[in-house]
């Protein structure tokens, strides 16, 4: 790619929500000058009512990826239209990440209700990029800061965990947080990982699967040269006194990292893929339909994973030109 700086995609998200305020105003930021271009995938007259609202009319390059004109849907409510456009606006910035026409995807909030309205099975940004990038090896990332962690599994029912959080998805997750933790220049990474059950199965009297599975997958782990303790009663991992003391945290179930990682960085904490062959962030927040389209979103969690998307896109874009 020609262009001195990298080109980020971001999806508008579901139309009814905040996503269309997010992206336009902070594709009108003026911090990004110099540093990035924008391409905002989304329905032009929707993202032109939102930059008339909140960017005084400034509006980047737009991708359509459907027609909802502006005021054609209810805003804030769950819709099957504005589920197949958030769709089809994720799955053209995904091509084109993929086809190298942009540097890197910023994912504005979906509902997943909606798409399912519309007769799409979806459980979310990370499987759908995922399945059309035909990659298997992946896995949610959230951080903030010095603050990341992963997740075993992610969405899926409570009652699936025991059967999915087996040893070797332990290994391969915290194989990919090593990785990861590393391209951000820490040489040894020390990880921690949660136990799936309270008190970590306390040997064995509260669930055999941690003697079974989380036990045996970091004895492995370590054996390989990755430095990991655990498990941990998930009720303590997270203290900071604990937490500090670790790069990486590995988590069994989504509610078991979500729900203190939102509690922590609810304004600063960004959801990103790791192992994909594209660059995919996100903010770590929904489509917030009781406050949509009032000038009420914070900026704060969307702008955080910009600058991680410019900042990985920088990267590999320097590597390509040298």
């Amino acid at each position: 790619m020609a262009l001195s700086v990298p080109v980020i995609a971001i999806t508008m998200g579901d139309p009814a929500g905040i996503g269309p305020e997010l992206a336009v105003r902070i594709a009108a930021d003026p911090k990004w000058s110099g540093r990035a271009e924008f391409v905002i995938y989304g329905e032009e007259t929707v993202l032109r009512e939102a930059a008339h609202r909140w960017s005084d009319g400034f509006l980047p390059r737009v991708r359509p990826s459907g027609t909802l004109p502006f005021g054609s849907f209810e805003l804030g409510a769950a819709d099957a239209r504005c589920g197949r456009l958030a769709y089809d606006a994720l799955t053209a910035a995904t091509k084109d990440a993929l086809a190298g026409e942009v540097d890197a995807i910023v994912t504005a909030p979906m509902n997943k209700y909606a798409v399912n309205l519309a007769g799409i099975p979806f459980t979310g940004h990370t499987e759908r990029i995922a399945e059309l990038c035909e990659c298997r090896n992946f896995v949610m990332m959230q951080s903030s800061g010095s603050l990341r962690m992963v997740f075993v599994t992610c969405h899926v029912s409570l009652a699936e965990v025991p059967k999915l959080a087996v040893k070797a998805e332990i290994i391969r997750v915290a194989e990919l947080l090593h990785e990861a933790v590393r391209a951000e220049g820490i040489e040894h990474p020390r990880l921690a990982a949660a136990a799936i059950n309270p008190h970590a199965g306390e040997n064995g009297c509260m669930g055999l699967e941690d003697e079974r599975e989380t036990k045996p997958a970091l004895t492995a782990l370590r054996k390989s040269g990755i430095d990991i303790e655990g498990p941990f009663p998930p009720d303590t991992l997270f203290v900071e006194s604990i937490r500090n003391r670790y790069d990486g945290l590995v988590t069994m179930y989504h509610d078991q990292g979500h729900i203190p990682f939102k509690m922590l960085a609810f304004d600063s904490g960004v959801n990103s893929t790791l192992g994909l062959p594209v660059i995919r962030t996100s903010p770590d927040h929904g489509t917030a339909f009781d406050i949509a389209w009032r000038g009420k979103a914070n900026p704060g969690s969307m702008s955080a994973a910009v600058e991680l998307a410019v900042l990985r896109a920088g990267s590999r874009h320097s590597r390509r030109k040298g």
